[in-house]
């Protein structure tokens, strides 16, 4: 099995350092000092679970890689739509893409039935931009719950969390979601196919939506957050929105919203990614986190004034930080 990892950061270093340790034909495309480091050290992984280093192929030319069985796509949302020189030489009539990424998906209506099946969603697919880069027939959704950060060039610290869980947009489970599920499962990641994968995107939303730009507007860790009784109030506000949202899309997650916070405050002192992102001057992820539930609450009639609030706090933010970018 050959795969590309397109977007070597923190999170898709760390799947190509395990899917090598598995025995895959690995390749990660990365530039910069980072990639560097890992042409010349390899990928080392720093975990509670134990240290170890994978000797993977890394690039920053997809000419060099050659088309693959999967491409799994480590990039921020908001540049897929500026993918396509990347992602091109990449495939082959059956390569899929496996996109790890927060928020409501550009295929989100792909293959979901009812009366919404195929609608798109503006926020995160503007003029079906991606769609034209990413032809959503191609695209395994896939959940990511680890926590990692890049420490230095060519090093990944891993937090805490191995569970990516993939699925096909149209519910079924396919040859292409079992092979790479059992890859990340040999290099020693938990994988599981989910046949509704739309349950867990909504699970890990209900925390990116509301302590991503809280985060990045107070500059506080998940714990700092949980822990302050008014911000806790707004998030659990923004919490029960989105799965109002949810529930009109006819997707009902089984967790509760303490369970939720819980399970955040337990990260501890973590700073989230888009926090990260604004330390670092980069632009800010909220379209496909914020903006494209506030889009959905919009033709469901849901009424969502707390998210609103914070998304327009927050688009003046990310505008501030793209302008300085």
């Amino acid at each position: 099995m050959k795969v590309a990892v397109v977007g070597a950061g923190a999170i898709g270093a760390y799947v190509g350092a395990a899917l090598q340790r598995a025995g895959a034909d690995v390749h990660l495309l990365a530039r910069g000092p980072h990639l560097a480091a890992m042409r010349q050290h390899g990928v080392k992984v720093h975990s509670p679970r134990g240290d170890w280093t994978a000797q993977v192929h890394a690039t920053d030319r997809a000419e060099d890689i050659g088309p693959v069985d999967h491409v799994f796509l480590g990039l921020k949302a908001n540049s897929y739509a500026a993918c396509g020189p990347l992602v091109e030489p990449l495939l082959q009539d059956h390569t899929s893409v496996i996109a790890a990424q927060n928020g409501i998906p550009w295929w989100y209506f792909h293959g979901h039935g009812g009366p919404h099946d195929g609608r798109r969603i503006e926020s995160v697919d503007p003029g079906g931009a991606v769609t034209a880069v990413l032809p959503q027939e191609r695209a395994i959704g896939c959940v990511v719950y680890a926590a990692t950060e890049l420490e230095g060039p060519g090093v990944v610290r891993h937090i805490e969390g191995t569970r990516f869980s993939i699925g096909e947009p149209d519910r079924s489970v396919s040859k292409r979601c079992l092979e790479f599920s059992e890859a990340m499962q040999a290099g020693g990641l938990k994988c599981p196919v989910e046949p509704d994968l739309r349950n867990d995107i909504w699970i890990k939303l209900l925390g990116n939506i509301s302590f991503n730009p809280i985060s990045a507007l107070t500059r506080a860790t998940m714990r700092e957050m949980c822990l302050h009784d008014s911000t806790r109030g707004v998030i659990e506000l923004m919490m029960a929105e989105t799965l109002s949202v949810a529930s009109a899309l006819g997707c009902h997650p089984e967790i509760s919203i303490e369970r939720r916070i819980a399970g955040a405050e337990r990260v501890g002192d973590h700073r989230t990614s888009t926090l990260q992102d604004l330390e670092k001057g980069k632009p800010l992820e909220l379209d496909v986190l914020l903006s494209a539930v506030v889009e959905l609450a919009e033709f469901t009639e849901v009424p969502v004034p707390t998210l609103r609030t914070v998304a327009a706090i927050s688009d003046l933010l990310a505008q501030g930080t793209a302008v300085a970018a």
